[in-house]
């Protein structure tokens, strides 16, 4: 059985016989939201199927390309079409692109996910920054044997968001005049999506949204060592005592009603990093 290590290898030595990038930041985009992938200048796209070990991305509005180029000034590598445990894979094969991005040398993370609001102050639309998170997935991407090349068993989780990115974030916000919420982001195994009383414990749990991806690959990105923001669309609001059904294709449009909200953000955020990068030399 080829270790999880080795998988981590002969894929970054597969992408590096395809392109000699070399990423600065990776970026994950969502349910929705591939079409952030239009602002990057794009120099290589790789399918999926031709880097070993990768999945196949089966969800709807998901390509299934790994793109590498240029926004805000940095080298970039996009997800474009996100793999999720309720497709069938393991933890561990959800979140392998996260080790190969940082073994071709990005050391920001940017995730970009679709959420259902829990937070009754929330309204479709809304671009949340997440603070924390609550795994309620069941699973753990780091379980298994132990192999300390992939880094720390037990990395810490205190503060898996970096600060000053969600400053930055926040920053961009009032000059784009999004008004940016903060919040919790629960993470459970889906597909099904939640019901009244799942809501209401969800809730109680202290989450504002939740959603079935983003945990995994933020803890892998803890353990590998990854600076990592995360932002949130808000594509419906779950009120357990007055709950409108709700379908994936409803999600979809909801999302696509932030995208060019969230590729604004995302692209001045990488600007503002850059300016103060400059600054700081």
């Amino acid at each position: 059985m080829v270790g999880l290590y080795q998988c981590v290898e002969e894929a970054v030595q597969a992408l590096r016989g395809f392109t000699e990038a070399a990423p600065e930041v990776a970026l994950i985009l969502g349910t929705g939201l591939g079409g952030v992938a239009r602002r990057v200048a794009v120099t290589k796209r790789v399918p999926y199927e031709r880097i070993p070990h990768f999945c196949e991305a089966t969800v709807e509005g998901h390509k299934g390309d790994l793109v590498f180029g240029t926004l805000g000034g940095y080298n970039m590598v996009v997800m474009e079409g996100r793999l999720h445990y309720y497709e069938g894979y393991s933890l561990q094969q959800t979140t392998l692109p996260i080790r190969v991005f940082r073994r071709l040398g990005a050391d920001i993370l940017i995730i970009v996910s679709a959420a259902g609001g829990l937070n009754p102050l929330y309204r479709p639309g809304d671009i949340v920054a997440v603070r924390d998170h609550i795994n309620m997935m069941g699973e753990n991407p780091l379980r298994g044997i132990t192999d300390e090349r992939l880094g720390n068993r037990f990395p810490d989780m205190s503060r898996p968001y970096d600060e000053q990115l969600i400053l930055m974030a926040s920053e961009v916000a009032l000059d784009l005049k999004i008004l940016l919420k903060h919040g919790v982001y629960i993470a459970v195994a889906g597909p099904s999506l939640e019901t009244r009383t799942e809501t209401r414990m969800l809730r109680m749990l202290g989450a504002d949204a939740v959603g079935m991806s983003t945990v995994p690959e933020v803890i892998v990105a803890a353990q590998v060592g990854f600076r990592t923001l995360a932002l949130a669309a808000v594509t419906n609001v779950n009120l357990p005592d007055a709950m409108e059904p709700i379908s994936i294709d409803g999600v979809i449009a909801a999302a696509m009603s932030a995208e060019s909200r969230l590729a604004d953000m995302v692209e001045s955020v990488l600007h503002l990093m850059k300016q103060k990068q400059a600054g700081s030399l």
